[in-house]
């Protein structure tokens, strides 16, 4: 009886929804606590919404909804804009999946908020929490358009399409155009990974944020539509994608938030000492641009432009160490200069028998960690080099693939990533790769390149799931998640977020001066 009864609170089989037309969608209803009844209506192609609520956010939401079920695939789009000033700035109108009209649901959607705020929310989990990746862009009018595909939500944002000759000339309206030069939708940026369960409800949502009173908003040219996705049969490196670089605050509700969305393949963001700017790679080179979003600028790197992934900072901010191969032979080699760029950057590691790869510089900045491949034996050690001169050095060697060496930020310890237990994990070695400790002991997952906080309290990895090789790290996979954990190991890791990503999404040292936030990058097929 009890199992019964908890079945029917969350389908609400005891209290029905009549059928209630309109337009595209089949039902509308409040759902949650709204102290006022909502209403929508549907004119000549528009969808006019008004409702109270207190919110669409934490465990619990309270709004009005219009929906129709849908199963697999889908896009839903629509011109949004709010009737007058509102009361509250948050008020929020957008477009959502659903799983069922509990206040506690699952969802994801993509909502204008009444300052202006474009972010895509979602609750992975029944009675969960609600997190949110707020786009670089903002308007108080715009066409937005929530997608799923497989598994993960994406959003876009873009002009009304009103502004585009469907009628609609206010001066609101052209102001908010000139936000979108193209004309047309672009890819908001972020995704997540939510496996629904069919058939899910979507459509039209609104709540005021403040349920004393009511807000209303218009939808128009809604479109519901299943997508045409070309198949891709390799998902590696060969693969057309699109990147977002990325922050989120690792305490709080971890906001995500959009700095910029690409139409190709970044890398790697590190975090300025300063805390204004992110540096990445892309096409070889390495860029800077601001935290706040902006127009990314080259860093001049010499001769040297064909760099990869494992780049970084030096402690005191002013060094920039990046790994290139731009040799005939195409063996990284790790090279130094300063951050605003040099034309002929200094060669500290150069080896003819190995790939060598850079991970982390020793807290007094007299020391780099790397990576050193073997092109004989394929070998994965972790090495050492002083700025100062003298030959390189092993430090941590074997058994199976040893990687992402780091120090921590008192120096005490190198924080790396190992196969020596069977499974790739998380481990920990004094600074002179004495008395290594595993620290993370999933056999389920595939765990590199640990990040330290500046406090030196926690570290960041990325963790993949058993559809990669045991010591493989690839770009554009499914089951990847960013996790965070104490660095002494005194608590199990916890997840931060899901996202399709890999390799390229957080190899090197990403944390905020502050120790509030970590960048990294997301992806998306081009399909």
């Amino acid at each position: 009886m009890i199992r019964h009864l908890l079945a029917c609170a969350v389908a609400l089989c005891a209290s029905p929804v009549p059928a209630q037309t309109v337009g595209i969608f089949s039902s509308h209803a409040d759902i949650g606590e709204t102290a006022t009844p909502g209403s929508v209506s549907h004119d000549a192609g528009r969808y006019r919404m008004t409702a109270s609520g207190a919110n669409i956010w934490g465990e619990k939401d309270a709004f009005h909804f219009a929906w129709v079920q849908r199963s697999g695939d889908l896009h839903i789009a629509a011109d949004i804009a709010w009737e007058g000033k509102g009361k509250d700035p948050h008020r929020k109108a957008g477009l959502m999946i659903r799983q069922n009209r509990t206040p506690g649901s699952p969802y994801a959607d993509v909502m204008v908020h009444g300052d202006g705020l474009i972010a895509m929310q979602y609750r992975e989990v029944q009675d969960g929490p609600t997190r949110q990746i707020i786009s670089s862009m903002t308007a108080s009018t715009a066409r937005v358009r929530l997608e799923r595909e497989g598994d993960f939500v994406y959003f876009s944002v873009g002009p009304r399409q009103i502004i585009l000759g469907h009628g609609g000339d206010t001066a609101a309206e052209a102001s908010d155009a000139a936000d979108w030069p193209n004309g047309s939708l672009e890819h908001g940026g972020g995704s997540y990974r939510i496996a629904f369960q069919a058939p899910v409800m979507v459509g039209l949502a609104l709540s005021a944020h403040d349920n004393g009173v009511t807000e209303t908003a218009t939808f128009s040219n809604v479109e519901l539509q299943v997508p045409s996705l070309a198949y891709v049969p390799d998902t590696g490196y060969a693969a057309k994608v699109e990147s977002s670089l990325e922050t989120i605050e690792v305490g709080g509700v971890q906001s995500r938030r959009v700095v910029r969305h690409f139409p190709g393949k970044i890398e790697a963001p590190n975090w300025t000492r300063d805390g204004k700017a992110l540096i990445y790679n892309a096409d070889g080179r390495i860029w800077r641009i601001p935290v706040e979003g902006g127009e990314p600028v080259a860093i001049p790197t010499g001769r040297h432009i064909r760099n990869n992934n494992d780049h970084g900072i030096s402690p005191d901010g002013t060094q920039l160490v990046i790994s290139d191969q731009s040799e005939p032979d195409n063996l990284s080699r790790i090279f130094v200069l300063p951050l605003t760029g040099s034309a002929g950057p200094r060669e500290v590691v150069s080896d003819a028998r190995a790939r060598s790869y850079w991970h982390g510089w020793s807290p007094d900045g007299k020391t780099l960690a790397y990576v050193r491949v073997g092109t004989d034996d394929d070998s994965y050690d972790i090495w050492v080099k002083d700025l100062a001169g003298g030959p390189a050095r092993p430090l941590i060697v074997g058994p199976g693939v040893d990687d992402g060496p780091e120090y921590s930020p008192d120096g005490k310890y190198l924080y790396f990533n190992s196969t020596r237990s069977g499974a790739m994990a998380i481990w920990r070695a004094n600074a002179d790769g004495s008395d290594p400790v595993q620290l993370t002991k999933d056999p389920e997952r595939r765990d590199w390149f640990p990040h330290l906080s500046p406090d030196g309290k926690w570290i960041v990895f990325v963790s993949f799931g058993l559809d990669v090789a045991l010591a493989d790290h690839p770009p554009n996979r499914a089951d990847v998640a960013l996790k965070i954990m104490p660095a002494d190991g005194s608590a199990p890791p916890r997840v931060l977020t899901r996202l399709f990503g890999g390799q390229g999404t957080i190899n090197v040292p990403s944390w905020s001066p502050d120790g509030k936030q970590v960048a990294f990058v997301s992806y998306r097929l081009v399909r």
